[in-house]
């Protein structure tokens, strides 16, 4: 019995991409949506209750952040291009750190505002850095190893977010104290252990390049913003991740202001959504392993868009039974949109970065999910106001995005490169 437990250990741990270091920066991605979601669940009030702003003075801070955050992403990858990537992974998670123990120093609202800026910016390019990680430390199983990170930092999000309720349920001053200087350590943390980490190799053409002893001046890198096809998929990818905004801030304030539905149904809506991540994720993964598979997933995805927005369209049709199969149906085939999503973006946009500029490119494809967070919740207020109608309207432009999206990466990439994998690392 022992002997055959010991022996499945080590399997198990082959059926994580990336050796010891890709284990050990799944750990770091779960310390950090526990820590995240210690915090971001409280900091409005944190701002109300604690440093006295107001409801309008709130939600510039949380705007102002947010913009400054989308900066964050290109930036990360500029400086994982020209760094190592370890080194920039630790700074950013200091930088974390201490601009949220900054906020415990002022109640002035300048200073309030400018710390959760600069808190925001290395926040975003964490995201880019960490995919970025994953693209080399795990290589052609890239898709498999972001599906597994996505996955554990859902259950890391559900524990932080509990621990928020429990603290939030005490409601004093030194409680909200307490959860920020929880998600602020576990930055350091996260530091300590990156420091473990080896740093990856980097693609195969810029170490080329890097130790050519060729007399010639090397060429220069690519730059993104000098690609219009892939700021084009930037764009369609930006529209794409309108599913977070949708099920985060439409969901709810459309049960509440459309819907016969119960209240507390949105909540509920929303468990739904990680339980499934947490399922499904992983299995998923299989489908975009190659970048033909992930450009085919994109058909699948403009349905699952359709079928999703039309549910919340009949789901203020009248009647409480209705309103609340609808929202379900809705909130599941949307999850599912959701997942199939990142599984074709995790996979197509490494493919389409080229080797010598691979971090600007990634970097340059975060502003996608940044862009979406600052304007997508303002886009989704305005759809909730316009009622019904609204819904298929958002969900023919998804469709009209697939069917772009489509054809831009058939172009783009060779049909060698759309039947075999991209290896981006080299074999170690």
């Amino acid at each position: 019995m022992n002997r055959t437990t010991r022996s499945a250990r080590p399997v198990l741990r082959d059926r994580i991409p990336g050796g010891p270091d890709g284990r050990r920066m799944l750990v770091i991605g779960f310390i950090d949506k526990c820590g995240t979601g210690l915090w971001s669940t409280a900091m409005a009030l944190y701002f109300t209750y604690v440093t006295g702003l107001g409801l309008g003075q709130v939600g510039l801070l949380i705007a102002v952040s947010g913009a400054a955050g989308i900066a964050g992403a290109p930036l990360g990858g500029r400086l994982a291009d020209r760094f190592p990537l370890v080194r920039v992974l630790i700074a950013t998670q200091l930088l974390r750190s201490a601009a949220l123990l900054a906020l415990l120093t002022t109640d002035d609202y300048p200073l309030l505002v400018l710390f959760s800026a600069l808190g925001a910016l290395p926040d975003r390019a964490t995201n880019v850095l960490t995919k970025l990680y994953a693209a080399r430390v795990a290589g052609p199983d890239r898709v498999r190893y972001q599906a597994i990170n996505r996955t554990t930092s859902n259950i890391g999000w559900t524990l932080g977010g509990l621990g928020a309720a429990a603290a939030l349920a005490v409601g004093t001053s030194t409680a909200f104290h307490l959860l920020l200087v929880g998600d602020a350590l576990s930055y350091l943390v996260m530091a300590a252990l990156t420091l473990r980490c080896a740093e990856p190799p980097a693609p195969a053409a810029s170490r080329i390049a890097a130790s050519s002893t060729d007399a010639a001046p090397a060429a220069k890198p690519s730059n993104p913003w000098r690609d219009r096809g892939f700021l084009a998929f930037t764009a369609g990818e930006s529209v794409f991740f309108l599913h977070d905004s949708i099920l985060q801030v439409a969901l709810p304030l459309w049960i509440v202001h459309a819907t016969d539905a119960p209240v507390g149904l949105a909540p509920l809506l929303m468990v739904v959504n990680s339980a499934l991540v947490v399922i499904f994720q992983v299995p998923l993964s299989r489908f975009g392993s190659t970048t033909d598979a992930a450009r085919r997933l994109l058909r699948p995805l403009a349905a699952l868009f359709a079928v999703g927005t039309l549910a919340l369209a009949v789901s203020a049709l009248g009647g409480r039974t209705l309103a609340v199969t609808a929202l379900v149906t809705a909130a599941v085939v949307l999850t599912f949109a959701e997942m199939i999503h990142t599984i074709a973006s995790w996979e197509i946009s490494v493919a389409l970065a080229p080797d010598d500029a691979q971090g600007a490119y990634l970097g340059v494809h975060g502003l996608a999910q940044s862009t979406q967070r600052f304007a997508g919740p303002l886009l989704m207020t305005g759809l909730v106001a316009a009622g019904p109608f609204a819904w298929p309207v958002l969900g023919a432009a998804l469709v009209a995005t697939s069917a772009a999206q489509n054809r831009l990466v058939r172009r783009r990439l060779p049909e060698s490169s759309l039947s075999v994998v991209k290896v981006t690392v080299s074999e170690h």
